[in-house]
């Protein structure tokens, strides 16, 4: 052990919001039991990149006689998916039950048909859980593969057929660009990309100015990762329709 600077979690004052763990990049940090824990000294290199992080400052530096900080040791931790996923309250946002990550499973089925003589019931295309950026764990099993759609939140709600027409066969993020933290959701995304086999990226945002802030989101992001992955960008009006879409370069925001 050595004397040396190291993170200190006043477990009083979290409230396992999650918003420490991805800005740890060693995955030094986890959501357990509903709270921040460091789970190795070996993982922490005491720098503090977590601390602008955490809304209600539980978060501090302080030097200690601790284990030495092995950076081998926290990239193959990462590497390995386990800073994130296998015990699904050491995930970001798990210290909510409803927020661990889960695969909703769904058949093609006949439509369900509604009072008589009505019209056939719409039917669901949400294939995973959760989907607020805030909360979606970096490493996740419907990650893997997968054709992401990354929408604004306001998106849903003009568009009538988001559903059939954006969301079938996608796994969904949703987020806004104007009211949420833009650093905390460029990293996040970033993690991601980096930590999953992504295939594909639909992004769909509205015509309003501040929206095209997600296209920049996810263009830095991709930056950030250093992946080349195919994306589309899809523009809605806010009187419902949709106005482009267009096949994007990642990193050409012209």
């Amino acid at each position: 052990m050595a004397l040396r600077k190291i993170v200190s979690i006043d477990e009083e004052k979290c409230d396992g919001c999650g918003q420490c763990v991805p800005a740890c990049a060693e995955g030094a940090i986890q959501i357990i039991d509903g709270t921040a824990r460091l789970v190795s000294e070996t993982y922490c290199d005491g720098l503090g990149a977590c601390l602008g992080e955490c809304p209600n400052d539980a978060i501090s530096i302080e030097e200690r006689e601790a284990d030495e900080f092995d950076e081998e040791a926290a990239d193959a931790h990462v590497k390995s998916g386990q800073a994130v996923s296998g015990d699904a309250a050491a995930a970001p946002g798990a210290s909510c039950p409803g927020s661990a990550p889960r695969v909703i499973e769904r058949c093609e089925l006949v439509d369900m048909k509604g009072e008589p003589g009505g019209e056939s019931e719409a039917q669901s295309r949400l294939g995973n859980w959760p989907v607020q950026l805030q909360l979606v764990p970096p490493k996740a099993p419907y990650f893997e593969g997968a054709h992401l759609l990354v929408a604004a939140d306001c998106v849903p709600f003009a568009f009538a057929d988001f559903h059939d027409k954006l969301l079938t066969d996608r796994v969904l993020i949703i987020g806004c660009p104007k009211l949420d933290s833009f650093e905390f959701y460029r990293k996040k995304l970033a993690q991601i990309f980096i930590q999953n086999d992504i295939k594909a990226i639909d992004v769909a945002y509205m015509e309003v100015p501040c929206c095209f802030g997600l296209v920049h989101l996810v263009h830095e992001s991709l930056k950030e990762s250093g992946k080349k992955i195919p994306l589309t960008l899809v523009k809605v009006g806010i009187k419902g329709d949709i106005i482009e879409t267009v096949q994007a370069e990642p990193g050409d925001e012209s």
